[in-house]
């Protein structure tokens, strides 16, 4: 199969897996707001970061989100970082109706892979994500475990780990490792402990996104 042929078929599911049209009364548009700031990690649920990770515009990410907050699915909080800034997190309804989620099909058949297959099937379509950020000079998304800011420490291998962000300078749960982070750099290799830093270059301090004008006058 071509290269061509084989990314088709990998936006075809995107756009089966979004549907077209309203599902319980949601636009796809909608839909992929809720599952983002679903996932998203504290540093992250703003309006110019789900703007970035759904490479569209901030304006258009507002007026979605907007939406959102007058259906009591999403609600604003002052950032407890700066106070200035708006943090939006889902409410109880918004948590609910996830369940309907007509995305819950493309997970279902994700779960039905082998193990082995979706190990692989993760690898791929992360190579994949992070050329895509390459050639359009976008950075990348993702998780706590990855990262070159991401910290570990413990006294004795036996001890509970810690873990933190060094980029934010705050702790990090064990309920957060999994989520996405918009202050995501890729390390050159798993960097759990501080004793493994130097296996990654630490990257540039970058402007935090979440501390965008937009935001704090949102």
């Amino acid at each position: 199969m071509s290269n061509r042929a084989l990314a088709e078929i990998v936006a075809h599911l995107g756009r089966v897996a979004y549907c077209d049209g309203f599902v319980a009364g949601l636009s796809s548009a909608q839909w992929a707001a809720l599952r983002y700031f679903f996932r998203a990690n504290r540093f992250s649920r703003t309006v110019s970061a789900f703007a970035d990770f759904h490479a569209t515009t901030r304006g258009t990410a507002s007026q979605t989100v907007k939406s959102l907050v007058s259906r009591g699915y999403l609600k604003r909080t002052r950032s407890r970082r700066d106070g200035r800034s708006i943090t939006l997190d889902l409410t109880d309804a918004g948590l609910a109706i996830l369940a309907e989620d007509p995305f819950e099909a493309l997970v279902g058949a994700v779960g039905h892979l082998p193990a082995e297959a979706r190990i692989d099937l993760a690898t791929t379509l992360d190579a994949m994500m992070k050329e895509v950020a390459r050639q359009r000079g976008k950075r990348p998304f993702g998780t706590c475990d990855a990262c070159a800011y991401f910290a570990a420490d413990r006294a004795e291998p036996a001890q509970e780990c810690r873990c933190r962000c060094r980029l934010m300078e705050e702790p990090i749960s064990a309920e957060e490792m999994a989520q996405v982070c918009v202050n995501y750099v890729p390390a050159l290799g798993f960097v759990g402990d501080d004793a493994a830093v130097g296996a990654a270059e630490r990257p540039a301090q970058p402007r935090l996104r979440d501390d965008r004008p937009d935001d704090r006058s949102y």
